[in-house]
């Protein structure tokens, strides 16, 4: 794909973004607000995913693998063994 085609295609993908959000009917600086503030919560969004989302996944396998593994009876059994 050559640089001009890109480029279009480029062009193209923004004029969808503006149509499918409406924001094409705003005036410029209302435009770049608009931008800024959906740019931070994606940005937002993005960080608490890769913050968040391997703590919760390890908490959730480490659930399941000592549901597979069983656990003893009850503590009293545990502490009869000592």
């Amino acid at each position: 794909m050559d640089m001009k085609s890109m480029r279009e295609y480029m062009g193209w993908l923004y004029y969808q973004y503006l149509l499918i959000t409406g924001i094409y009917v705003l005036e410029p600086w209302e435009q770049s607000i608009f931008n800024t503030v959906l740019c931070t919560m994606v940005a937002m969004v993005i960080y608490t995913s890769y913050v968040f989302v391997p703590i919760h996944v390890r908490l959730a396998l480490e659930f399941f693998f000592e549901l597979v593994r069983g656990q003893p009876e009850s503590t009293v059994a545990l502490m009869n063994q000592r």
